[in-house]
């Protein structure tokens, strides 16, 4: 992973340029201790080429179809992580890189690799180690691309190809059926209708990674979310945990439980309220945040307050507070509920979009739209219009344009995976439908 150098063969601009290092601890939701050794990358951003310093990530639309489809199917499904992903990355021979370590944790290097010792110098009184970068170190803005150049050139000569529609989907027709690997990083699904097909995959990787943390079963944990399949087949997607931190990060005692997410004084702002402190903005931000990532995935119903409450994090005032108090205690009544997942026919793509005329305090509207199998919303969407309009005509016209993206992308992604478009087609008032069969 790390390299000696000679401190006196390097330039000024060398040193300068070199990434700090840095270590983190972190208490996982488990319990477990996890530390790790990382570079401080930022300083890159003035050097590395933007194309080289970003990568592809899943969607969430991506993955929520996905969920869908192998409930549906009754496929197999286990999730797996391959540790130390980036660390199997090697980083051109036309890049060099520098990690610079200082202090006390120059004395562990060198506890662990004496031969460090040599290279050891001093600046500004304190003990400071030069050492290249060999591999993809977590921290550096090129890690990510690094890594899912090496991970889909390994999917790709399994077999597997990419959906071009989300490239963080990687497919193959195993035995008739379709198997599909879906990953986060270095976090993965995989799903096919033969466990045994499944074990064979993950074995193959293991072959090329080495030893891979894997579950199997109806029930996981995947980024965040604790996914449990059905023998109906529908899936569950639940995030109890998350809305517990987030109660406990307000601070306030949520003491109490409110039938709604939001009263109907909502989209109201009170100029003459007291703006929060640096530190109650921070955790004001901190929770909308955490809820936002909940609301896009398990508690659909607090899309709406979130979504308002997301456009004051820059002026957050007490009104504001006293709002997502509100939606934690709406929460805190509700902690059990979640969303459930499934098709009454996964050839049929239903999707209704509305709009609120001039709800906001600027006169701008607010769309919301949803897509459907039949069970729960796969996709949704509740967001403030960009532009003024003139009218609750042109209100409806400019969601049904801003939602429009997601049931097309919908029907192309779905036809990568064997789901193509029929030719009966209908729209009704604010509601479309989109007929697929499998291919």
């Amino acid at each position: 992973v790390l390299g000696r150098l000679t401190p006196e063969n390097l330039t000024h601009e060398q040193k300068h340029n070199a990434l700090r290092a840095v270590n983190l601890i972190k208490i996982k939701r488990d319990g477990k201790v996890k530390g790790r050794a990382c570079a401080d990358g930022s300083t890159q951003r003035q050097y590395v080429p933007r194309d080289e310093a970003s990568s592809s990530t899943l969607s969430l639309e991506a993955l929520m179809a996905l969920l869908l489809i192998n409930a549906y199917e009754e496929r197999d499904t286990a999730i797996f992580d391959v540790p130390g992903a980036y660390l199997h990355a090697k980083i051109p021979d036309d890049k060099f890189a520098i990690l610079k370590i200082e202090g006390e944790f120059v004395d562990i290097m060198c506890e662990v690799n004496p031969e460090y010792k040599d290279d050891v110098r001093f600046e500004n009184g304190k003990k400071v180690l030069y050492v290249q970068i060999l591999r993809a170190l977590y921290g550096m803005i090129e890690s990510a691309l690094l890594w899912y150049t090496l991970y889909t050139d390994v999917l790709h000569k399994e077999g597997f190809e990419i959906n071009p529609y989300d490239r963080c989907v990687a497919n193959k027709v195993i035995d008739g059926k379709q198997c599909t690997i879906v990953w986060y990083v270095d976090d993965n699904n995989i799903s096919h209708a033969d466990g045994n097909v499944v074990t064979h995959i993950i074995e193959t990787i293991e072959a090329r990674f080495g030893k891979l943390t894997v579950t199997r079963g109806k029930d996981h944990v995947f980024l965040g979310m604790n996914i449990t399949f059905h023998d109906n087949g529908t899936v569950s997607v639940k995030m109890k945990e998350y809305i517990k931190e987030a109660i406990a990060d307000f601070g306030d005692d949520i003491t109490r439980s409110a039938a709604t997410p939001a009263k109907k004084n909502l989209f109201d702002i009170d100029e003459t309220a007291e703006p929060l402190s640096r530190k109650d903005g921070e955790i004001f931000h901190s929770v909308v945040a955490k809820l936002l990532y909940v609301s896009k995935r398990s508690r659909l119903d607090i899309q709406l307050p979130i979504a308002f409450l997301c456009t004051r994090v820059s002026c957050s005032t007490t009104q504001d507070w006293l709002k997502l108090k509100r939606v934690l205690e709406y929460l805190r009544g509700t902690l059990d509920e979640f969303l459930t997942l499934g098709a009454d026919d996964i050839g049929m793509m239903k999707t209704w979009v509305d709009a609120s005329y001039a709800v906001h305090q600027d006169m701008k509207s607010h769309t919301g739209g949803v897509v459907s199998f039949g069970i729960g919303a796969v996709m949704s969407k509740s967001s403030k219009q960009k532009l003024n309009v003139k009218s609750s005509t042109e209100a409806e016209l400019v969601g049904a344009s801003d939602y429009l993206p997601y049931p097309i992308w919908a029907k192309k992604f779905l036809a990568c995976q064997g789901y193509v478009l029929k030719e009966n087609v209908f729209y009704q008032d604010n509601q479309s439908t989109i007929r697929f069969e499998k291919n």
